[in-house]
């Protein structure tokens, strides 16, 4: 008996406890959850999306989060930095591209890059920039009251950063001028300003170029301190710190010319330096060797020869590197040193901006350099515009200073080389 009443207490007591869970949890069930609870955030104003990437929120099995639908925000577009082109450093600074100039004749636009990316060929080029120049406004002339003697105050003291990059190309010797899409020249946009360069009448015009810089023997660079402004330089391509030399004469005023070496009557008893253009070699190896001395620093309006008799007198030769010269919109000058050449011929033919000079100013004493000048104003009022050339030395640089301070008595005025250019093609 007493067994028997422990087993009915035992399944009493089960009885009450089965009862007890149905009451207090109906539907349980071993394989889902007890509760299901939702959770709903009080909306936010403005509320952030979240940021791309982050970790989602880990929750218990059969519990969930909600809350409003974010909107995601369009991607920005990383927009790639100009750079300046290899090989040049801290002294290459960016200049961005400018807006693009009107429509040409007939409403076309400067040719751009193709579909593939590849830019005009210097022909293209230059038959787009010839078209651009062609429908530009003709540019006001300056009063007659604003053609002074004395030295030309056009412009700013530095002259614009360098290099533009619309204006370089990329080549295997490094960076090399070219004419832009939008029709610029290395020679317009790199020539020290002047109001005297379109204006006819006024004084008659003076230019020297200082050169023999950055040549083998040459003088250091700092041996132009002093000169004025609108005297250009020409700087070879031997040397370091071309670069930084070439800005600094800029950053004084001054416009830059490349001194090219050319062969001379008695090479190689007279070397000009290495990469010197050569008769005897084909026209492939000469433009090899032109790029090689072009991409030694940026900034110069155009090219002038370091010796090279033998080589201007050939024409054959002289033919394919001003038509180069011609085709990445830079001017030729022809120191006068070579007789017989043919780069004036040569040059007529091609449509290239040229000048000679038409005094040599190599003297050995003071005297001599003073005669010189004198021989320089002669021409220049003879013809309204003369170039002098003169080799960089303290002595020559300080008279030529001295000699420029005396210009608006004598009723001329000193300009750069490129304003003597154009002043001698208009006249």
């Amino acid at each position: 008996m007493k067994a028997l009443a422990i087993a009915a207490g035992i399944v009493f007591w089960t009885l009450v406890l089965g009862v007890a869970v149905l009451v207090f949890f109906p539907g349980g069930n071993a394989g889902e959850p007890v509760a299901v609870l939702q959770i709903d955030p009080a909306p936010r104003a403005a509320a952030p999306a979240p940021a791309a990437g982050a970790s989602s929120l880990d929750l218990p099995p059969g519990f969930s989060v909600t809350g409003p639908a974010a909107v995601p925000s369009a991607p920005q577009q990383p927009v790639p930095p100009q750079l300046a082109p290899p090989g040049q450093g801290t002294n290459m600074v960016p200049i961005g591209p400018p807006a693009m100039p009107p429509p040409g004749p007939g409403g076309s636009l400067p040719q751009a890059p193709d579909r593939h990316g590849q830019a005009p060929s210097p022909d293209a080029q230059a038959t787009a920039a010839a078209g651009l120049q062609a429908a530009q406004p003709a540019q006001p002339q300056p009063a007659a009251a604003d053609l002074i003697a004395g030295i030309d105050d056009t412009g700013t003291v530095p002259l614009m950063p360098v290099p533009v990059l619309a204006l370089v190309e990329d080549s295997k010797y490094g960076p090399l001028p070219k004419i832009a899409i939008d029709g610029r020249r290395p020679a317009d946009v790199y020539a020290r300003p002047s109001r005297y360069a379109q204006a006819s009448g006024g004084p008659a015009r003076v230019a020297v170029l200082v050169s023999g810089l950055g040549i083998p023997g040459g003088p250091d660079g700092d041996v132009i301190k002093g000169l004025p402004p609108p005297v250009s330089i020409a700087y070879g391509a031997y040397g370091r710190s071309l670069q930084e030399w070439v800005t600094k004469a800029r950053a004084d005023g001054h416009e830059v010319l490349l001194a090219i070496p050319l062969e001379p009557n008695d090479y190689p008893t007279e070397d000009p330096g290495p990469h010197t253009l050569l008769t005897s070699l084909p026209t492939d190896e000469n433009l090899k060797r032109l790029h090689w001395l072009m991409s030694r620093y940026t900034g110069y309006v155009g090219v002038t020869n370091h010796m090279g008799a033998k080589f201007e007198a050939t024409q054959s030769a002289l033919q394919p590197v001003l038509e180069e010269l011609k085709r990445r919109g830079l001017v030729y000058f022809d120191d006068g040193s070579a007789e017989g050449s043919a780069a004036a011929a040569i040059a007529k033919g091609l449509g290239l901006d040229y000048a000679v000079a038409e005094v040599r100013l190599d003297a050995d004493t003071s005297a001599d350099l003073a005669k010189a000048l004198a021989e320089l104003e002669a021409a220049a009022k003879a013809s309204g515009a003369a170039i002098g050339v003169a080799k960089a030395a303290p002595s020559t640089v300080k008279q030529i200073a001295d000699w420029a301070g005396s210009l608006e008595s004598k009723g001329l005025v000193l300009v750069p080389v490129s304003a003597a250019m154009r002043s001698q093609r208009q006249s």
